[in-house]
């Protein structure tokens, strides 16, 4: 190969990597060349986007206020920070200024702004084109005369306090009253009444019935009257929720599965505590806590000394309310005999899986059989047999038949004793062809997390899809939809707070694209969002095979616009494909969950 080759190709594989890395980002920071007497190829200097945060300027403020960030950026250097607010009721932020040069600051003239609770936030922009911009800052603006109730947060039970402050009121002596309604409603009632400087007084919201209000306060001095802004969409929640500790049976050896079933019926279940206490003894330890559903934990009981132990759950929902289940007395942690567990390998299982199983005994483990059986017979037939941690083999699921299995484990101790584990029953066999791989969203809007226009979501199939059996008549063109997000606590069972799940209607019937569950706190609790989309068909071509993709792609919020929640942790997709859709052969789409690939990130 020519030296001109050479660098073309050199050429062509920084290039490539350059367009699969942007734009996100890398820690990576190194300047490498390829140089000869006609052509000079650099690698990029900079993959970090800069840091920036925004200074609080204090609240309330008036008239022009210095408003100030700062920012850094340790290769390429800050090219420049944008400074924006966020208006009452407002969608979109409005830039205050551009700075070049530290201090990045300017002044904010709030003079022709309207009085209310702004939000503040900076973008920085390196000078590779990297941008970051800063968690949002609140501030009151409060140029004139101006009444603002204290927000008691999202959801509240019990009594709540409840402040009202009134900003540039002079010397003139104010009388306060604070009112509620049901969220939505506008017919508002007195709730506090008469209350002087400071203006504080006491919400027993164990007088109303658990539901969503609006607050706002009203202010009177002479016959002059100032009202707040309403605080909409407060959840008053005073009911605990339920909880039942499910029985793990006795002798418990091993490690077992702790688990528990609880629900609520409005602001949702925020943890469940799993707990265990020796019998006779009311001193309770934790063996676990776990925030979602199911909610259960492994636990290895040879941690725990052998002896009769009680055992409860204690869930506590989002505001606050905390119920304790009824006793599992006299279980018994005996490990001293031989124990056998089978592992979950899943509900759905696919091409060659491993499947594993625990194993002990005081007398030693001669062998490990794991073995299958169509669901609901006693037909058991060897899968493996192994006589060394661990105890697992892998499994072609190609050589059976689709259905749904069960799966077991037997011991054989060093005595010749036979132990059974308990059996893993219904686990699914699914190698039909046409499946989907992927789904993967990208954030098209301003905000990482949240729900907004522009943001986009891709299903990937394995195959080539007929568009027509997702919605009929359907060609793959741009085609309009909505997109409906709804609160995990919604669904029976209970997905719980990050089970936020997606799906696409059409003409208010849903297409043939299945659920997918994003792992995320995208909707407040219990309500639900609908956006206006457009979904468009396309295709990827991996390892020669020609695969399709279906895009949504959001438009305008349709309702719920309120409910809509920016989520701050990441968590992995797993996408439900609906078998009423086929390939172009005819071939129905398996059913079994698709978990999102790649890095793990906080969607949209």
């Amino acid at each position: 190969m020519t030296s001109r080759s050479n660098l073309l190709l050199a050429m062509g594989l920084l290039l490539a990597v350059a367009g699969f890395f942007a734009p996100g980002t890398s820690t990576a920071a190194f300047t490498a060349g390829s140089r000869n007497a006609a052509s000079n190829v650099t690698a990029s200097p900079d993959w970090t986007p800069p840091t920036v945060s925004l200074q609080n300027p204090g609240s309330p403020v008036k008239d022009t206020v210095t408003l100030t960030a700062a920012a850094s950026d340790g290769e390429t250097g800050v090219k420049a920070v944008v400074i924006s607010y966020l208006a009452p009721g407002a969608s979109s932020w409005v830039d205050v200024c551009t700075a070049t040069t530290a201090p990045y600051s300017c002044a904010w003239n709030t003079k022709a702004l309207a009085d209310g609770s702004y939000q503040l936030r900076a973008r920085a922009t390196d000078n590779a084109g990297y941008a970051t911009t800063s968690d949002a800052v609140t501030t009151t603006v409060a140029n004139t005369t101006l009444v603002t109730l204290g927000d008691p947060g999202e959801v509240v039970r019990g009594t709540v306090p409840l402040t009202t402050t009134i900003h540039n009121g002079g010397l003139l002596p104010y009388t306060v009253r604070v009112e509620y309604a049901v969220a939505g409603s506008g017919s508002w009632k007195q709730l506090c009444t008469s209350l002087t400087a400071p203006h504080t007084c006491s919400w027993n919201t164990t007088t109303l019935a658990n539901d969503y209000y609006d607050l706002r306060s009203v202010a009177t001095s002479g016959t002059t009257t100032y009202t707040s802004a309403v605080l909409a969409d407060v959840l008053v929640d005073n009911l605990a929720p339920t909880v039942t500790m499910t029985d793990p049976g006795s002798p418990l050896s091993g490690t077992r599965t702790f688990e528990a079933t609880a629900s609520d019926a409005h602001s949702g279940i925020a943890s469940v505590v799993l707990q265990y206490a020796a019998t006779g003894s009311t001193t309770y330890r934790t063996l676990c806590t776990t925030t979602v559903a199911p909610y259960s934990c492994r636990v290895d009981t040879t941690t725990l000394p052998d002896g009769s132990y009680t055992l409860r759950a204690v869930a506590t929902d989002v505001a606050g309310n905390a119920t304790t289940s009824a006793l599992v007395t006299s279980r018994v942690v005996d490990n001293t005999v031989s124990s056998v567990s089978m592992e979950d390998p899943g509900a759905f299982l696919t091409g060659t899986v491993a499947l594993t199983a625990s194993a002990s005994s005081t007398a030693g483990v001669t062998s490990v059989r794991i073995q299958r059986a169509p669901s609901g017979t006693t037909t058991w037939t060897d899968v493996c047999t192994d006589t060394a941690a661990p105890y697992t083999c892998s499994w072609n699921t190609t050589t059976v038949a689709d259905g749904l299995y069960d799966l077991r484990a037997v011991l054989l101790d060093g005595t010749g004793k036979v132990t059974t584990s308990a059996t893993l029953g219904a686990r699914r066999v699914d190698n039909a062809p046409f499946r989907g791989v992927d789904v993967q969203t990208a954030n098209g809007g301003t905000s990482a997390g949240r729900l907004e226009a522009a943001d986009t979501m891709t299903y990937t199939f394995s195959g080539q899809l007929n568009h027509g059996t997702v919605t009929s008549g359907w060609t793959g063109a741009a085609l309009p939809v909505t997109v409906r997000v709804r609160d995990g606590n919604l669904y029976t069972p209970s997905r719980g707070n990050t089970g936020d799940t997606l799906e696409v209607l059409r003409n208010g019937v849903a297409v043939n694209l299945g659920q997918v569950v994003l792992r995320g706190e995208h909707v407040r609790s219990s309500r639900n969002v609908t956006f206006n989309a457009t979904m468009t068909a396309g295709t990827v071509t991996v390892d020669g095979v020609v695969r399709s993709t279906v895009t949504l792609q959001l438009g305008t919020v349709v309702s719920g616009s309120s409910s809509i929640r920016t989520s701050s942790a990441g968590g992995t997709m797993s996408w439900t494909p609906s078998n009423l859709a086929t390939d172009v052969a005819g071939m129905a789409c398996s059913v079994a969950p698709v978990s999102e690939t790649g890095a793990l990130d906080r969607e949209f």
